[in-house]
């Protein structure tokens, strides 16, 4: 697992799965957390089963369908969203990647943590802002750890996408470099620092793994298909 380099409070803990580790078979192998995927339900259960060990309580999880929306963990009983977050100690909030960037957020009081899954639509619409404003804390008081996605030199998008980020912040054609006919190569990590920047959020860290490249480590949707996926996890002590 990875753990986040981060000056978060002490009661506050934070992972990122890896691929390694669990029973899954290929396409799947080995620790694969998701279960919309494909595989055995009996491997997603021993490979949540054995994840559960390390934490306080089962995580709260989602129905992740690329959205700004964001629920409190634990609380809403049809939890399709691609957010989380809470104020209970003990209480799990998680998102499942295999590509789109996990990002994990707390205070500096440690009162309140949240995670959120980013795709490139996700981030266009907002759902980073959205995990600030539901934390209800300062935005100056918020830090965030962005856990590993795809990096810049494989996330190809087309002119539509560039044109979204652009539009909304025209400093953000500086996260995307000309590939092909109609084709850039993004910085997701970068756009996300923009838009975080934006609503006051200033202290980011993480950033700079890849999952496409990084393939003894993670799974990767544009590099497979068919593939598993790693879950990113905070909660209070």
């Amino acid at each position: 697992m990875i753990l986040p380099d981060w000056p978060a409070p002490a009661r506050v803990h934070g992972l990122m799965t890896v691929r390694t580790g669990g029973v899954s078979q290929a396409p799947w192998a080995s620790f694969n957390l998701g279960d919309h995927v494909g595989d055995e339900p009996a491997h997603i259960a021993a490979n949540r089963a054995q994840l559960r060990r390390q934490l306080p309580a089962e995580p709260a999880w989602l129905r992740q369908v690329h959205s700004a929306r964001v629920i409190e963990a634990g609380r809403d009983p049809t939890p399709e969203a691609d957010a989380s977050f809470s104020r209970e100690t003990g209480q799990v909030c998680v998102v499942l990647t295999a590509d789109c960037l996990p990002v994990l957020f707390c205070d500096r009081a440690g009162s309140v943590v949240a995670a959120a899954h980013a795709g490139w639509r996700g981030l266009a619409d907002g759902v980073l802002e959205a995990t600030v404003a539901a934390m209800q804390v300062p935005p100056g008081e918020v830090m965030a750890w962005m856990g590993a996605a795809i990096g810049p030199q494989a996330f190809e998008v087309g002119d539509e996408v560039r044109a979204a980020f652009v539009a909304q912040h025209p400093e953000a054609a500086a996260a995307f470099v000309p590939h092909a006919p109609g084709k850039w190569l993004a910085d997701i990590y970068a756009l996300a620092r923009i838009r975080l920047g934006h609503t006051g959020v200033e202290a980011v860290y993480g950033g700079g793994r890849c999952t496409f490249n990084e393939a003894d480590a993670f799974y990767s949707y544009r590099r497979d298909g068919v593939t598993g996926r790693m879950a990113s996890l905070i909660w209070l002590g």
